[in-house]
């Protein structure tokens, strides 16, 4: 039974409130992006172009928003499958949040120096790194999951495998990117935001 102690095994944690915990990171990081966004300056004729000004700040909000969506559809996914967490299962857990959390830092340094030839080169190696860093902990959490034998007995193998396969591709494509974001940076943002959206795609048999 979830949450108590099986012969010869370590203790279970119940899942109920670390599912409760990890949604308020995910509400407050996304909704932290938001207040990232400043009023353009200008009026009166002057606000349409200052508002289009900000484009910057407006790509840099859509590539964050997007990943912490797809984090958060793939981490919903993920305790879908786990009816009981170990106290591993509950550090992965932790430090993908730690991650995920420190996605607007990039973000502004994104927006602030997407213009300036040499320092946006230094902002999308960053935040691509922060990517990474998150597709790559939430396949580990899933990982662990299987390895563990947390995932419901009911569950599919095929389902088990399909979803294995879905929080795999994006490691290599993230660390491509990073890769061709020290010569073109914007390709590479560009390129986070499409793997972003394709993640967000459902996850086939996967719950969503």
């Amino acid at each position: 039974m979830p949450g108590e102690q099986e012969p010869g095994r370590r203790p279970f944690l119940r899942t109920s409130r670390l599912e409760a915990f990890s949604d308020g990171v995910f509400a407050i990081a996304i909704t932290i992006l938001v207040l990232e966004l400043s009023v353009p300056p200008g009026s009166g004729d002057d606000l349409l172009t200052s508002f289009l000004e900000q484009w910057p700040s407006y790509l840099a909000y859509l590539v964050s928003f997007a990943t912490i969506g797809a984090a958060w559809i793939a981490h919903t996914a993920i305790t879908g499958y786990v009816d009981r967490t170990d106290s591993r299962f509950a550090r992965l857990n932790l430090l993908l949040l730690l991650v995920v959390s420190f996605l607007p830092f990039p973000t502004r340094l994104l927006a602030e120096y997407i213009t300036e030839e040499a320092a946006v080169r230094v902002a999308a190696t960053i935040l691509g790194i922060n990517l990474l860093l998150i597709a790559a902990i939430t396949s580990w959490l899933w990982r662990h999951a299987v390895s563990r034998s947390l995932v419901r007995p009911d569950a599919a193998d095929d389902e088990v495998r399909v979803l294995t396969q879905r929080l795999t591709p994006g490691l290599a494509g993230y660390a491509i990117l990073i890769l061709l974001g020290l010569f073109l940076p914007l390709v590479a943002v560009f390129g986070y935001l499409v793997i972003a959206l394709v993640l967000i795609l459902p996850l086939g048999r996967a719950p969503t």
